[in-house]
Formats: structure tokens, sequence, C-alpha cells
């Protein structure tokens, strides 16, 4: 020992046993195995070996010298440096160097080693291992805390320790490195930014990307050392994002990645951090919040982030930046939301009206990014989003632009196939979204024909998938037509009749296509290409491909073979699918991916191709009716009622008798139709009658078995059967039978002469079924038919009341409640009207006999022996009857030409009838009759008069019909350029002359210079002179002028001697003239043509007459307010534009789409209707049985705006709104506090639908009693989508005249259910905001007049209001008999469409 010490003394290196000197002059390889011994000697020593301590101290000295230090070979390196290591362990805590300079070199040294660590398959990898242990575990780094040059060492370890580890290294090195890391973190007294930088900049994206271990490791280290690096990290964050010193760090321009990344790690390292978010939020650099923005996003968006629930003040923050003045960041909160979404459900409440307001953003990607962070989490799991998100994407369904429309359409699309018809998420993740059927339908009624498509599209792909199998197919089909609501249904059938109209086209193409080529076959190649080009997205650029289209057919066999296969009746399912392919693969061309043209063929074929229905399916379907029948379907699992099911079954299978008619042809379908006809359900009986009548064509020949039962039974139901069975009797014989004659004798005969006035309740189904016989056989029956008649209907029925009528103050009732006798009545006009409609001439002047008979009842309001017995829900029936009839006539040119001018004005008033049903009835009957061209021109100016209507929603629906007949007209002449002939029955402004005529024969209209009365005269001309002016083509404002000029140059030819008569004309003009000079710019340009006027109502212009006088009073002048039209397409849906949470912003008033997303009137101004509704007041389908729902339209009830009769006090002036001006007192508070809602269910019966005192037919009276035309809805709601115009209806005036008026009546039993659907209950009656002045106004003495009703005088306080009544009543009184009326002339029911209910609203 003494021997050993003395050695250490003398500063002699001492080597362990068994090894020599180790120096420069030795070998390498020597130098290697002596520095082995000397580890293991090392290695085998602890720290207690005081005496090997002092005895090896100089070798541990020596071995730190620089010739070691800085050895050229690596292994003798890695030797050194496990001794230093072991030299550390040994001599802790006090290390034998004791230069702070040598410290550094061995430190440095060692970190150069663990380089070494990288290759783990070297051999000397464990050594490298062994190293790094010992290292970690002595904690032998910590020494160098009191280096000056601690901050560098530390750094370079930091920096080796990252770049060395890999996916190669096990756990136990990632241990030990995070150890000696973490240890210099936590015992030593700071943190330099150069340490904390070499840290963080693993976990930049970039390097985390590049070294996936090092991010690890980086991760696990801030982990281990959250508490002690906090501080260090807040001080970066704090220096970077608060004070702007970017240059103290490099990793500056990360910051936001790292806040996100230290986040995830641990939260606790960012507590200081998130504040400094918050103020960043705000920042005035739109970058910055961008960038702030995205970071939360996924802060708060990661799936197990308690962010927002930890920091509510910074969530709050957030979610105000979905209304950030920066499109991106508005864009970026959108898209977030979607995550947050699906990884936080509890956040969705907040979320919801944040998402809302977006969803009305003016820029369109957000609000296609709102449909789609919504979809995205309902596919995810439909119990993630709320009701609210979901109506957000039904209301986007009605976007102004087609990406977002068509992204919401789609989203709802697969949610409801996810959902709804795979059944994912059971039977309450279906029931929720129910609706979404239905809406997909709704908007059908779109007038895009891209929306209409792409319906089309969902239809065929998600609602009913075209390639499931047949059997799962119609089933699907049966319950999904089951469970549809009424407009859909309507949408469905319009769809199917769509695609059947277009296949007929491409069919009739075909045809001509085949024909020799000639100028006239060129001719109508180019005018059915132009047909088919409609039915066609863009037809611009469809024009020009369905021409290349109609080439490729004429020069391809081939193609044109399997397209006559699509287009065939007969074609199958499966035989379309293989054309369609064929011919896409044909038109293809691998060499063009991109082919506009093949596209639009797609689109085409998409459309025409029977895909649905066959024969097979058909026949798959009456299997299904029938399952339902037998009660082995599954009805009630379905949530159907077995009735409903078998009922909608039977509908389905009407409406496709109509498209598919050859598909029916079987054995097994008709004798389940024959099985449908012995049920007691009528509805169930009709439609299998309807369904004999549209496919039994080829019944006679083809299936005699069949014919043979179903003739007993079709006579039997004729005889004695419903009424409306008994029309569809007749006309099922009249199709199937080419015996018909005797059959018809067999039914006439015996009723004719069991005809019984006694047995009133017994001549309804008789009468109907004579009615229908004298229109298909009127001369076979003519002897009988003139006497029955002249003897039976006009002498026992019509002119006697045999049964007195309840006495009630009501004006309507429903069908049940009217007596046997009135129905019998009415079943009578319509058989007077029938059989001349059977006729079609008037040599024996029963026409005119027929129109005093009509023109009678309406001049005695509906009672016409004037005994006083009827009711006058019996009186309202009867008007509405004679009416309809008189138009009905009017149709047939050889009894318009006898109509009277008296005749034809007193048909008119019935639209301002006192009973707000028969106005209603009348008016979809007159807008029927115009739309298919049949009722002359000057009938529609009978709308003009609806200006008067004190009701909101008749005066919207007028207004719709008007739009809707000038565009049928003007795309009518556009299409048949060379009609110039019948011009003037057919150009839009030929009616501003019939209109002024009306309006000078107005029987309100008695002053000539009354101010009041001149008003309403206005009223009524601006009410059809908007709509005719909305558009100025070919100088139509000059050619107007020169009309009304022209008139005032002839005389009135009702009475041109009287001068009363004439004034009051000429005075209808100036006001006409004022109009048009104060809403045109153009008016006194050159006219384009020299007006015709018609000579019925006109004289010739006298040439040496020049009438210059202006017949207005003064202050007339003042009623003119200049400003231009508004557009007169109202049809289109509405977007309700909303800036920011709770804001509510107007929608602009005239659009073709829907309106602008950031339009910004408010909807409670005054403004929103002056001198015209708002356009969105008019946004409701055209195509439906203009039926409101619930929350389309504001039914606010208006003051009646009739005109004063006689004397009327200044106060009664001046209480009385210019129309269609809302009365101040609407918009303000005070009005609103005062307003008292009625409560239906506590209204006396009897004043639900009571007239006013001493009531008769005409207009309703300027009273109290405005309120009991209609209930007001309860809110204003966002219109729906206008239904599509009538499609191809000008074109199709030969087809409507050939299929006669079934189509009509195919509604007439529904027609009032659906024109304005009332709600029935919790309805407050808005009257009383304009009722204020009202008891002044109600005043004027009645004056029994003809045509209008009084202006009576009754309480206001008890404004009756019309009762809720059931959905059938408003029109019934036409079902069973105007149903019955037209339809059996033609081929194809329409199948209540566009066609059919022209001017429906949703």
């Amino acid at each position: 020992m003494a021997h050993s010490k003395a050695r250490a003394t003398d500063g002699k290196v001492t080597y362990p046993p068994g090894v020599k000197e180790i120096s420069d002059k030795i070998s390498k390889e020597e130098m290697v195995r002596r520095l082995k011994m000397v580890v293991k000697t090392f290695m085998d020593m602890d720290q207690d070996s005081e005496e090997e301590k002092e005895l090896y101290l100089n070798l541990a000295l020596h071995l730190a010298s620089d010739f070691f230090l800085k050895h050229p070979d690596k292994d003798v390196r890695l030797l050194v440096a496990c001794c230093l290591a072991d030299i550390f362990r040994i001599y802790a805590p006090e290390a034998p160097y004791t230069s702070p300079d040598k410290l550094k070199d061995i430190f440095m040294f060692i970190t150069r080693q663990l380089k070494g660590l990288e290759d783990t398959k070297s051999a000397q990898f464990n050594r490298y291992f062994y190293l790094l242990e010992n290292i970690a575990w002595v904690k032998s780094y910590n020494i160098c805390f009191e280096l000056e040059d601690s901050n560098e060492i530390f750094t370079q370890l930091y920096r080796t320790l990252f770049q060395v580890i890999n996916n190669g290294h096990n756990q136990k090195v990632h241990m030990h490195m995070v150890d000696l890391m973490s240890s210099i973190i936590c015992e030593g007294d700071t943190v330099s930014q150069e340490l904390l930088d070499t840290v963080l900049v693993n976990l930049v994206p970039a390097h985390k990307n590049l070294n996936k271990q090092a991010y690890d490791l980086a991760k696990a280290l801030l982990k281990r050392t959250a508490q002690a690096i906090e501080p260090y990290i807040t001080n970066f964050f704090n220096q970077v994002l608060m004070l702007g010193k970017t240059s103290v760090s490099d990793l500056s321009e990360h910051v936001f990645d790292l806040i996100l990344e230290l986040y995830n790690i641990d939260s606790h390292l960012l507590l200081s951090v998130l504040p400094q978010l918050e103020f960043k939020l705000k920042s005035n650099d739109n970058d910055e919040r961008l960038q702030v923005v995205k970071l939360l996003a996924k802060m708060f968006g990661a799936k197990d982030s308690e962010l927002a629930a930890q920091n509510k003040p910074l969530w709050q923050c957030y979610l105000g930046r979905f209304n950030d003045i920066h499109v991106p960041i508005r864009l970026e909160c959108v898209k977030f939301a979607s995550h947050c979404l699906m990884n936080h459900p509890d956040l969705a409440k907040d979320l919801t009206e944040f998402m809302r307001v977006r969803s009305h953003d003016p820029e369109e990607a957000i609000r296609h990014d709102v449909i789609v962070s919504i979809v995205t989490a309902a596919k995810k799991d439909l119990s993630l989003v709320n009701d609210a998100l979901l109506n957000i994407v039904k209301e986007r369904t009605l976007d102004k632009r087609w990406r977002v429309r068509k992204e919401a359409m789609m989203g709802l699309a697969s949610i409801y196939r996810k959902y709804s018809l795979q059944g994912e998420g059971g039977r309450e993740a279906s029931k929720q979204i129910s609706w979404i059927k239905d809406k997909l339908l709704h908007i059908y009624y779109q007038n895009s024909i891209d929306d209409r498509l792409l319906v089309e599209r969902v239809f065929a792909q998600y609602m009913v998938p075209y390639n499931l199998e047949t059997t799962e197919r119609m089933k699907c089909l049966y319950y999904l037509y089951a469970t549809l609501d009424t407009n859909a249904v309507k949408a469905l059938n319009e769809m199917w009749k769509c695609q059947n109209m277009l296949r007929h086209h491409v069919k009739d193409l075909l045809d001509l296509i085949k024909k020799p080529k000639s100028e006239a076959s060129s001719k109508a190649v180019f005018a059915k290409v132009m047909v088919i080009t409609r039915n066609l997205p863009d037809p611009g650029k469809a024009q020009d491909f369905v021409k290349k289209l109609a080439q490729v057919l004429e020069d391809d066999e081939r193609i044109r073979d399997q397209l006559e296969t699509l287009v065939s009746p007969s074609c199958s399912c499966k035989q379309a699918e293989v054309c369609v392919r064929d011919i896409t693969k044909k038109l293809g061309s691998p060499k063009q991916p991109s082919n506009p043209f093949l596209e639009m063929v797609k689109f085409l074929l998409e459309r025409i191709a029977p895909v649905h229905i066959d024969t097979e399916s058909i026949s798959a379907l009456i299997k299904q009716v029938n399952k339902s029948i037998d009660g082995t379907a599954d009805d009630e699992e379905e949530g159907v009622p077995t009735e409903e099911a078998i009922r909608a079954g039977l509908e389905l299978l009407k409406v496709l008798s109509f498209t598919h008619p050859v598909s029916f042809h079987s054995a097994e379908t008709f004798e389940s139709l024959l099985g449908c006809l012995k049920m007691e359900d009528e509805k169930v009986a009709e439609a299998a009658l309807q369904i004999f009548k549209n496919t039994g064509s080829k019944m006679e020949e083809s299936f005699p078995h069949i014919k043979s039962v179903l003739l007993p039974v079709l006579q039997a139901k004729a005889k004695r059967g419903p009424p409306r069975q008994a029309k569809y009797s007749i006309h099922c014989i009249n199709a199937m039978f080419s015996n018909r004659d005797t059959h018809f004798a067999q039914i006439f005969e015996p009723l004719h002469k069991s005809l019984d006035p006694a047995n009133l309740e017994q001549l309804i189904t008789p009468l109907t079924t004579l009615g229908h016989l004298a229109q298909l056989a009127p001369e076979q029956f003519a002897a009988p038919l003139k006497s029955l008649v002249a003897n039976f209907i006009v002498k026992d029925l019509l002119m006697n009341d045999r049964i007195p009528g309840k006495k009630t103050t009501k004006l309507w009732v429903s069908d049940d409640e009217v007596s046997p006798e009135t129905m019998a009545k009415i079943q009578g006009i319509k058989l007077m009207v029938r059989w001349l409609l059977g006729v079609k001439n008037n040599q024996s002047k029963s026409g005119n006999s027929t129109l005093r008979m009509l023109t009678a009842i309406l001049h005695s309001d509906g009672d016409l022996t004037e005994q006083g017995k009827m009711g006058k829900p019996d009186m309202s029936r009867l008007r509405l009857a004679a009416a309809c009839a008189l138009l009905k006539l009017a149709q047939e040119p050889c009894y318009h030409e006898i109509i009277t001018l008296e005749q034809y004005q007193l048909c008119a008033l019935v639209i301002n009838d006192e009973c707000y049903q028969v106005r209603q009835c009348f008016a979809q009957k007159l807008h029927r009759g115009l739309c298919r061209l049949r009722l002359p021109l000057e009938y529609m100016a009978v709308f003009a008069l609806c200006a008067k209507d004190p009701v909101k929603e008749r005066r919207a629906h007028a207004r719709q019909c008007l739009v809707k007949n000038v565009n049928i007209r003007r795309e009518y002449l556009k299409q048949h350029a060379a009609i110039s002939d019948k011009l003037l029955s057919l150009l839009p402004e030929y009616v501003v002359p019939y209109t002024i005529h009306l309006l000078a024969h107005d029987p309100d209209y008695v002053k000539v210079q009354d101010i009041e009365q001149l008003k309403e005269i206005k009223e009524a001309l601006w009410f059809v002179l908007e709509i005719i002016m909305a558009k100025n083509e070919n100088n139509s404002h000059a050619f107007i002028r020169k009309m009304v000029e022209n008139i005032k140059q002839t005389k009135d030819a009702q009475a041109s001697s009287d001068p009363k008569t004439n004034e009051k004309l000429y005075t209808v003009c100036d006001v006409a003239m004022n109009i048009i000079m104060s809403k045109s710019t153009t008016y006194s340009l050159e006219s384009p043509k020299d007006p015709v006027l018609p000579s019925r109502f006109f004289t010739k212009p006298d040439k040496n007459f020049s009438n210059t006088k202006n017949y207005l009073p003064p202050e007339m002048k003042a009623f003119f307010s200049p400003g231009k039209p508004k557009s007169a397409n109202v049809l289109g849906a509405v977007n309700k534009p909303l800036a920011s949470a709770g804001k509510q912003l107007q929608s602009k008033a005239s659009r073709m789409e829907t309106t602008s997303n950031d339009s910004s009137s408010n909807p409670g101004s005054p403004q929103r209707s002056k001198t015209r509704h708002d356009s969105t007041e008019m946004d409701h389908s055209e195509n439906e049985d203009i039926s409101l729902r619930a929350d389309s339209v504001d039914k606010d009830i208006e003051k009646p705006r009739g005109r004063k009769r006689g004397m009327t006090s200044s106060d009664d002036q001046e209480s009385k709104p210019k129309r269609g001006r809302k009365r101040a007192s609407a918009s303000t508070p005070a009005a609103a506090d005062c307003e008292d809602p009625w409560d239906e269910d506590a209204r006396p019966e009897d004043e639900q639908n009571s007239p006013p005192k001493k009531g008769r037919r005409g207009r309703p009276p300027k009273s109290a009693t405005a309120n009991q035309d209609t209930p007001s809805k309860g809110r204003r709601g966002r219109k729906k989508a206008a239904p599509p115009p009538e499609e191809d209806g000008e074109e199709e005036e030969e087809e409507e005249d050939e299929r006669g008026d079934e189509d009509e009546d195919e509604d007439d039993d529904k027609s009032s259910e659906n024109m304005e659907v009332k709600t029935k209950g919790g309805r407050q009656a808005r009257a009383s905001r304009r009722s204020q002045g009202s008891s002044e106004s109600i005043e004027s003495t009645p004056q029994k007049r003809r045509g209008r009703p009084p202006k009576s005088a009754q309480p206001a306080a008890k404004k009756p209001a019309r009762g809720g009544r059931s959905k059938a009543a408003a029109v019934k009184a036409d079902s069973d008999e105007e149903e019955e009326e037209e339809e059996e002339e033609e081929d194809e029911p329409t199948t209540r469409g566009r066609k059919k209910a022209a001017g429906r609203r949703r």
C-alpha cells in the first residue's frame, strides 16, 4: 500500500496488474488490448475502493490527456471514453479533473463517442451502450453545471442524442437518453434558449416526419421535465407572441406548430401560453389570426382534448372567429366543426348557432363546407348532429349556388341511405331522418333542370337503388311511396311523367331520323332536338350535343337500335342497363377522358332509361299489394298502417299505369286488379278502375277471360257505385271495349227511366254516369238527352227547392254536410255542360239556354228560385258550380262565341266572391284553363280583380298564376314563331285592353272621379302591368302605351252610346297610361307593331276623333310613384341571409334562383310590401295544388281593401290602406303588443265562416269579416322551393287536347286541401294589426248590388275567422263532380304534376 501511495505521489502512472504501459510507442492493436484490460479494471471498481482510487489516480489523469482524447482510432477513443465514464462513477461526487477546460474537453469527447450509438449492428455497440448507461446512471454531465461553457456541452449532447436515436434502438437506450437529458433540465439552474431549441426543433412537423424516434425522445423528455421546463417554454412564447421578438430563436416561425405539439404532449406545458392565444385571436393581422385559428382548431378538435372545458374564455373567443371578416378564417372554423362534432359531441350545442349563421355566409365555399362538415359527422354517427344542424343542410338545398345545393342534396341522400334504407342506427335514427325523403323530392319543384336531374339521380341511387333485386326494389318503392307526404308524392309522379315524356320525345326523334331526308323532316328533327335540349342541363351547349347525337344516330345503326330498345315500352330494367352501357362505351373514347358530349348523352340516357319499372317490377309490386291485402306483409314493421299501404300501393300503380302501361299487360296483374275492385275501400277500387282504363286498351283481344269478368263489374258500378267509380267505369268501357255503344245503351236506358227527383240521394250516381255518357256518346243518346236536360235537369231539379236548407251563418261546409239536393243540382249542372261539350255545336241553341241558366244562378247568388229556402253553404256551392261550368264552356270555341260580355263579367266577379273557398276554387279552375291555352286571353284579365282580395295568400296565388301564364305564352310564341295570326289570343300584352275593359265595368266603380275608387283601379291595373312590364322585350312598353292610346280613340262596344260608360273607359285608360309612364323609361319610343284591339270589346277607332283629354282628377297624380317593375319571376327558392348569430337579414325581392346571401333589409320593415307583395311572399310552387305549408308563408290576413260604395266618410277613406301596403301599426311594438291572439277553439262554430249581414255573392265585405276567410299563419317562414315550370306545356297543347281534362280532375278531390293548407290550431289572427280604423270603415251603408258583397257592419271584436276545415273540404264540392268532368278523352291521366297542378304551391 505504501508502495502504491508513493507511486501516486510521484506522478507515475500505475497500470492494473498485467497491463504494461500504454503510450504512442506501441501498436494500435496492442493499445486496444491493454485498454480493454484497463476498462475491465475500472468496470470492476466501485466507489468504496479508496486504495484503488488513489492507486489509479494518475492513470485516470493520464487517460484524459490529449493523446487519448484526440487519438485517431475510434476503438481507442471508445475504450478511453468507457474508462472516463467509470472514472466519473468511481470518483463521484468529485472528479479527479479540476481544470474547467479539461472537463469541457472530456465531456465533449464523451459526447462525440456517443455518436457510435447510431449503428446498432456494430460490433462495438454494446460498449457504446455501456458508455451511455454509465453516464446516465451516474448523471456525470451534472458536473458541468459549474462550467462557463456548460450550455455548449449540454447543447452538443442533446443534439448528438437526437441525431443518433433511431428505430434500431430498444427501449433501454431510449430510457437512458431520457434519463441523461432530463437530469440536466431538472437539476440545472436554467435552460438556455439554445438548449430549448435543440429539444423543440424535433417537434416541428418537418423534423418530426424525418425522424420519428427523435420526436418520441423529445416528447418523452418534455413529459418527464414538464414542471421544470414550463417556465422556459412560457418565456419563449412570450418573447415571440407578445413581444414580437422573433430573433430570439430560429423556431419563431414554427411557434404555432410547437404550441400544438406541446399541447398534445402535456397541456400543462402551456398553462401560461394559452391566454396569449386569446390575445392573438384578436390580432389585426389576418394571417396571424388565421394561423392561431388553425392551431386552435386542431387543439379543440383533438380526440381527447379537454381544452374547451378547461379554458372556456378561449373557446368562446375562438367561436367568435366564425364571424371573422377574413374569409379563410371563417372557412377554417367551418372545416374544424366536423372534427369537433365527431370528437366532442358535447360541443355541438355551442357550434350549432355559429354553423347556422355561416350557412348563410356570402361566400359559396363557406356555405359548401358547412354542409360537408355536418354531413361528415352525421355519416359517422347520426347522434353526433342535432336536428338544428340537419336543418341547416335541409335549408341549403335551396341555396342560390348549384354547388352548395348539390352538396346538401347528396349529403342528405347519403344520410338517408345509411340510416333509413340500410337501417344503421336502428329505428330511432330512421325516424329522426324520415323527413329527408320528402325534402329531397320537394326539390323537384325547383326551376333549375340541374336540381331536377339530381333528384332523379338521388332517387335512382339512394332512395330506391336501381341495382337492388326486383322484389326488394319494389318493396322499397312500395313503402317509400306510402310514407311520402302529399307534395313529395306529386313530385315523384311528376318525375316519372317528365321521364316518360322525354322517352316519347327521343322515340319521336328516332322515328324522324328513320324517315327519308327532306327539308320538312330536317325541320321536324331540329324542332325535336330543341325540345329534348330543354330537358338537359345547360341548354345552350346541350343543343349542339343533341344535334351531334342526332347525326350519330343517323350514321350509326347499331347505336340507333340500342336507343330504340331503350325507349321501347317493353324494355326491361336489365336490358336498359345493357343498352346504356353499350351506348356510352361506343360513344366514349379512352383518348379523351373529359368528354362533354358523352356527359350530355349520359344525362339523357339517365333520364330515359327505365331502371326501376318493367313488367317484372309491376308483377312484384302487385304481389306486394296482395300481401298487404292478405295481411302477410311487413306493413306495421315498416311503420305503415295496412289500409294506408294498400291505398298508396294502388295509387302508385295508378301513376305507373300512365307512364308504363305496357308493363301491366299480364293476366296475373289484371286478376289482382279485379280483386281490388271488390274491396270496400272506395279509393282502392277507384285506383283499380283508373289502372284498367289506362292499361286495358288491348284487353279485349289479349285477355278475353278478364274482359268477361270485368264488364259486369263495370256496369254494376256505373249504375249503383259511388259517383267517382261510376265515372271511371264509363271511361273504362269507352277505352277497353269495341262495341261500347251496346254497353252504353245497357247502362243509359235503365238509369234514364229510373230518375226520381223525390229520391235525391240516389240521383247523384245516375246523373254522374249519364253526364259522362252524354259527353262520350252525345249522338247516340241525342233525343233522350235533350229531353232529360230540358225537363228533368232544369225544370224538376234546378228550378225546385224541395228541402229547405239548414239555417247557418257559415258560407261553406264540408262535403258530408252539403245537402243531397245541392249535390244533385251540381251534378245536373255538370251533366248539361258535359252534354254540350260532347255535342260541340250550338245548332239547337242549347248553349244559349244553358248560359242563361248559369248566369241566372250567378245573378241570384246561387238561389235560382229566390224562395229563400237554400242555406248559404249550398248557395256558395251552386255559385261555384255555375262559374266553373261557364269556364268550361268558354274553353270550347263554339260556346265562347256566344258568351256575352255581361256573362263574362259576371263570371269574372266570382273571383271576388264573399266565400273564401269559392274564390279559391274558381281561381284554380281559371288558372288551369289558361295554362293549357284553352281559355281565351280575356279570362287572364280576371286575375286583376284579385288585387282587391283581402287575403294575402289569395293575392299571392293570383300573382303567381299571372306570372305562370305570361311565361307560358311567351315561351309558346318563341317556339311557334310562325303563328302570327294567333298573336291576339296569345301575346300576354294583349291582356291589357281586356283588363281595362273589365275594370271599367267593375260594379264597384260607380263615381268616375272618385279618388278612392280610382286608387283601387290603379292597384288592379298595376297587379297585371307589373308582371307584363317586368321584361321590356321588343320594346313592349311602347307597344302597351300605344295600345292604351288606341283604346282612347275608340268607344266601349258594350255600350258605345253611353257617355258615362265611355268616360269610365277613358279614365281607366288614363290610370293605365300614368302607371306606364311612371314605371317605364322607354314607353315613349316607337311601338314595334300597331296593336289590334278586340272588336267585341271596342269599336273601330274613329279617325276623325282625337281624344287627348286627361280624365283623371289632378290629385291622382300623387299616387303614381316612379320606379322599375320588379322581376316577374317569383318562383325561386329563398335564402334567408344572416350576417351573424341572431341577426336576420331580409332576402332581395327579385331573383331567379334564390336571393343573395348578403342582402340586408329588415324583414319587419314596412318597406317590404309597397304596391305589391315582396316576392318571397309568392315563392310557392306552381306545380302543386297551391298548397301553402305551415312554415312557408306568412298568412297575414289584411284588412279587406274593397271599394267604397256610395257616400263614405273621410275617416272611412283615411282608414283604408293602399293595397299591398301594411299599416304602420303592423310594424310597431305597440301594435304587436295589442294583438289579441284568437283561440280558434273558443270561437262559436257558426261564426267560423259566417258571412256579413245581408251577405250576398261577390267580393268579401270591407268589414271585420276579412278574417273569416283564412286563418293567419303562426309565423313567417322561409319560402319553400317553387315547383318547376310546366315542362313543355306549350308544345303539349295538342297532347293536352287529346287527353281531355282528366288530369285536371285527378286532383279535384284534393284541390281544396292543397290549394292553401290552413293550420288547424294555435292560429293567431293578425287582423288586429290592420283593424285600427276598421270600425269606421265597416259602417258604410250596404247597397244591394250584383257582384259584390256588402260592406256590412259587424263588431270588430267578433271578426269571424274561417275555421280549420278538413283538408278535402275546400273543393270537394268540385271533387266528385269536377273530377268527373273532363278526363275521359285522354289515354294518360296526368300524374298530379306540373301540367295538372300548375300554380300550386307548397
